[in-house]
C-alpha cells in the first residue's frame, strides 16, 4: 500500500523541481526527503527520479505517480477537512489573536459564550498588535485575528475576510481637561504602538503641529500613570480606557478619530464550524 506521506514528498518534488526546495516546503531535512523517495521507489518497484545535470527530474513513472498523488493527496485533505467540520464543534481547538485592550474587554465574554455553547472546543489566545496578528493569520497559526484599523490604514491582503465588530472613539488624555489637541502643541506627548503612534501624528498634523513624543509605551496602565504624574499627554482609544481608567486623568473625545475593530479570517468561505462559532461569539460580545 502506498504511503500518503511519501506521496506528499513526491508531489512536493514535482512542484518545486528540487530536493532542497521540497525539503523547505515540507519543513523536512533533505536527507529525510531522499529517504522517503527511496522508500517510495522500493514500495512501487519503479525508478521515480533521475539525475539531470546538477539537479534531478522525475522519470516518466515518477510523473505518472505524481499526477495520481495530486488527486490522492487532495482527496485525503478534503476528507480530513470534512471530518474536522463534522466534529469541530464537539472537540478540537480554535485559535484567536487579539490586541491587549480587546483581550481585556469583550474577548473574555466571547470566550465564556463559546465555552458555554461548545464545551468540547478549546480556545487558545495570543496577545499581539494587528500587524503581527495578521501575519499569524496568514501563516495559519491562528484562526481569527481581532484587529483595529483607521480610515487611512493600508488595506489588508487579498483573501482576508473582515467582520466589523465595533467602532472605538479616541480620547485626549490629560490632567487639565483641555478641549483640543492644539492646546497641547507645546506639551510632551506619550506614544503607543506603531499603528496608534501613526494615528497620533496624523491627528496632531491636522491640528497644525508636530508633537514632541517624549515617551513611548503600549502599556495603557503605564501611559496613564505618566499622564497622571504630569509627564505628558496622550491619545487613547475607548476600549483601552474601559479596560483601565486612572482616577486622576481627564478625557476629551476627539472628533473624527474613530478606529474600527474587526475580526479577520483568511481563506475562501465557508469558514470551518469552530471558526464560525468563535466569530459569532465575538460579534455578540462586541455588540
Amino acid at each position: 500500500m502506498l504511503d500518503v506521506s511519501r506521496l506528499r514528498v513526491l508531489l512536493a518534488v514535482s512542484r518545486t523541481g528540487s530536493l532542497t526546495a521540497a525539503a523547505k516546503a515540507l519543513h523536512y531535512s533533505q536527507p529525510s526527503i531522499s529517504h522517503h523517495l527511496a522508500r517510495l521507489e522500493a514500495e512501487t518497484g519503479a525508478k521515480l527520479i533521475e539525475r539531470a545535470g546538477r539537479g534531478i527530474r522525475l522519470t516518466e513513472a515518477g510523473k505518472l505517480l505524481a499526477d495520481r498523488a495530486e488527486e490522492i493527496v487532495g482527496r485525503v485533505d478534503a476528507a480530513a477537512e470534512e471530518l474536522a467540520a463534522h466534529v469541530g464543534l464537539r472537540s478540537g481547538r480554535v485559535r484567536l489573536a487579539a490586541f491587549p485592550s480587546a483581550l481585556s474587554t469583550f474577548v473574555p465574554s466571547a470566550a465564556v459564550s463559546l465555552s458555554a455553547g461548545h464545551p468540547g472546543l478549546r480556545l487558545t489566545l495570543t496577545e499581539t498588535e494587528p500587524p503581527e496578528a495578521l501575519r499569524l493569520l496568514r501563516a495559519g497559526r491562528v484562526d481569527v485575528a481581532v484587529i483595529f484599523r483607521y480610515d487611512d490604514t493600508a488595506p489588508e491582503e487579498p483573501g482576508t475576510g473582515m467582520t466589523h465588530l465595533l467602532d472605538d472613539p479616541s480620547y485626549l488624555v490629560s490632567l487639565d481637561g483641555s478641549s483640543s489637541l492644539a492646546a497641547h502643541a507645546g506639551s510632551p506627548w506619550i506614544g503607543g504602538c506603531d499603528r496608534c503612534r501613526s494615528h497620533l501624528l496624523e491627528l496632531c498634523a491636522e491640528a497644525g503641529f508636530e508633537p514632541s513624543i517624549s515617551f513611548t509605551s503600549d502599556d495603557i496602565v503605564a501611559v496613564q500613570a505618566l499622564v497622571a504624574a504630569g509627564m505628558g499627554v496622550t491619545v487613547l482609544p475607548g476600549l483601552a480606557l474601559r479596560a483601565h481608567r486612572h482616577p486622576e486623568v481627564t478625557l476629551t473625545e476627539i472628533p473624527a478619530s474613530t478606529r474600527h475593530v474587526y475580526a479577520a479570517t483568511y481563506g475562501a468561505p465557508p469558514l470551518p464550524p469552530a471558526t464560525a462559532a468563535l466569530l459569532r461569539a465575538l460579534v455578540e460580545s462586541a455588540g
